[in-house]
């Protein structure tokens, strides 16, 4: 059984989660008015991880005896500067949700919550994972920049991330 403290850190974190996937979804769809097809098709893929994220949360509450709680949300924005404005918010926000699951690691230590402690490590692995992976794509566009055949083969090389994300 949960204790309230931990139940309600984790439905926290459900909202992060859930933003995040609508974050990425209005940015897919800003990506696809730009025809920036591959990283559309890389947000988009994104937008569903987290969503994914989201559910692992809210199955663990209540496998675990808790109430999971859908949470409102702001809107996400819809207007970006460029792809790289794009991807800063996008490893600004995922500082963010690293930042949340390591505050969330240490009240399981604080509450001696072994069992959540073991279940949040898959979340620490992930939020490394994605955090590399973003500033790499940033590294990617400041060799590549943002005209021309530059930003073609870049949107072509995020797509195939996208590939590769949904292959795991």
């Amino acid at each position: 059984m949960l204790s309230k403290k931990i139940q309600d850190a984790l439905n926290k974190q459900i909202g992060s989660e859930a933003y995040a996937s609508h974050y990425y979804l209005a940015m897919a769809s800003w990506c696809d008015t730009k025809g920036l097809r591959g990283s559309a098709r890389f947000m988009y893929q994104h937008a569903e991880d987290e969503r994914i994220h989201m559910m692992k949360l809210f199955r663990y509450i209540t496998d675990t005896g808790g109430h999971a709680i859908v949470q409102a949300m702001k809107q996400p924005p819809s207007q970006y500067e460029s792809i790289k404005n794009v991807f800063e918010l996008t490893l600004d926000n995922e500082r963010q949700v690293t930042k949340s699951i390591n505050d969330l690691v240490s009240l399981c230590l604080e509450e001696k919550d072994y069992s959540t402690f073991n279940f949040l490590q898959w979340y620490v692995a992930e939020q490394h994972e994605e955090e590399h992976q973003f500033q790499y794509l940033l590294d990617r566009i400041s060799i590549a920049g943002l005209e021309g055949r530059g930003l073609f083969h870049l949107d072509k090389e995020i797509e195939s991330l996208a590939g590769e994300m949904k292959a795991k």
